[in-house]
Parts: structure tokens; C-alpha cells; sequence
């Protein structure tokens, strides 16, 4: 289960993510990903927000007050599934409050700019049963989500539902409590009606006063090989100015 590996190997990973996004991204506008950090409904981002990429289906937003950090590899080879599976990370910034966030404050906004909010316990229950497939092929097939701020050390779970694996053995909340130390992280389930679809998709958090607004795009295998070839092609173009340093 990912918060049980995230609490016995944790790793945190400073900032050095934000010092090669704008020339991951550049490269990648190439074949069509300059979209990753534009909303999937063309609404503009928040102030003073800042994406990154850390993986083929790895992303990460920040504002001057939260923290997210999205793994969506699953969700990407789920097309036309009516369930998503979505890895998260979240914590506020150094010199932030700590704060709540609740089940009502995390959104999915589809391609056209429908917003999901995520499913009721009674219907993720009713669910369930038909989801511990999805949940153990993301169990045997995930990326690490573990980039996170300098000082976010402290591991915690995100629990808005229980494991579909493992139901008797992992309790729901309905909040998380963050604060600068502790590095949350959790899987989200959304219902999307009609079928996950290929297209621009945003994973919304709603913090005590910004929205943090995760960008990530479902792509088709011809996209995605596409995808991968560029971002190893800067990975590999950033590690060596590094050595050229």
C-alpha cells in the first residue's frame, strides 16, 4: 500500500525539481506538452504558481502556501474506466499555518472543464469491490511521489479511502492535517462519468487562501512514447550541465 512503503523508505528531495521544469517543459512544447501547466479548462493558474515535472507521469504545483505532488501512471492506462486512481502528496510551505484539508476541497476538472468532486463513502463503498484490480496493479506498477520541500521529513498518511485490498485492515478519514513538517501522502479515487478520456485533465486543491492547480495530461501510447523520449532527452541535457558546473 503506498503510505505503508512511504513511511518505512521515505525520501525527501529538496527543490532542484523547479531548476530544470522550464527547460523540461520548453523542450516538451515540441510535441504538444507546453499545455502541462495551462488548466485543462483554459482558466489561468494561480498567482504566483509555479508546475513541475518529475517523471513521464509524475507532476508537481506549488503556490506560497501548498504543496501537491501527483503520480498518475494508472490513471493514464485507465482510458474509458469510469474510476481514476490518482497518487498524491501534499504539505504547506515553510512559515505556513497549519491547516485542514478536507475531502470538499479537492476537485478533478475534465477535458471542458467539468469539475468532479471526489465520491461519497457510501459510493466509493459500492465501488469498491470492482476497484481492488486497478489498486493492485498500482501497487506492483507506481512512480515515487516523494518530492517535497526542504523540512517536509515527517511522513503521514492522506486516508479519504480505505484500501479496496485491504478494507478491514485501513480506516477512512475524511481530513488530512497538514503543516510545514509532515509530508502527506495517500491514493484519490474520483468517479468520472462517461469514462476516462485521452485530453488535458487538473487535480484542484483548495488551501486556506490559494488554489493549487496540478496539471497532468492522459495520453495516447503514440504521445506518451513521444513524451518519454523528450523528457529523458532533457533529463539527460540537465544532469550534464550539472557536471559541466
Amino acid at each position: 500500500m503506498l503510505f505503508e512503503r512511504d513511511e518505512r523508505m521515505f525520501k525527501v528531495k529538496n527543490q532542484k525539481l523547479f531548476c530544470m521544469v522550464l527547460a523540461s517543459v520548453v523542450a516538451l512544447t515540441s510535441v504538444g506538452y507546453g499545455a502541462l501547466a495551462a488548466a485543462a479548462d483554459e482558466t489561468p493558474s494561480q498567482a504566483g504558481e509555479k508546475t513541475g515535472v518529475e517523471g513521464q507521469y509524475v507532476r508537481v504545483a506549488e503556490t506560497d502556501e501548498g504543496w501537491v505532488v501527483l503520480g498518475y501512471r494508472i490513471a493514464n492506462e485507465s482510458v474509458k474506466n469510469e474510476w481514476m486512481l490518482l497518487d498524491v502528496g501534499m504539505t504547506v510551505l515553510k512559515g505556513v499555518k497549519g491547516q485542514k484539508i478536507t475531502r470538499d476541497q479537492i476537485k478533478l476538472v475534465a477535458p471542458g472543464g467539468q469539475v468532479i468532486a471526489l465520491p461519497s463513502a457510501k459510493e466509493y463503498g459500492k465501488a469498491r469491490g470492482s476497484l481492488e484490480a486497478m489498486t493492485e496493479r498500482a501497487n506492483m506498477n507506481q512512480d515515487s511521489i516523494n518530492y517535497f520541500p526542504p523540512g517536509a521529513d515527517q511522513a503521514c498518511r492522506i486516508g479519504f479511502f480505505s484500501d479496496p485490498t485491504k478494507p478491514m485492515q485501513s480506516l477512512a478519514y475524511d481530513q488530512v492535517e497538514l503543516n510545514p513538517q509532515r509530508a502527506c501522502v495517500g491514493r484519490l479515487y474520483f468517479h468520472v462519468p462517461g469514462g476516462i478520456q485521452y485530453g488535458n485533465y487538473n487535480l484542484d486543491v483548495q488551501f486556506a487562501n490559494s488554489v493549487v492547480r496540478v496539471p497532468m495530461k492522459i495520453m495516447t501510447k503514440d504521445e506518451a512514447k513521444a513524451f518519454e523520449k523528450e523528457w529523458k532527452a532533457a533529463k539527460k541535457k540537465n544532469k550534464q550541465k550539472g557536471h559541466d558546473k
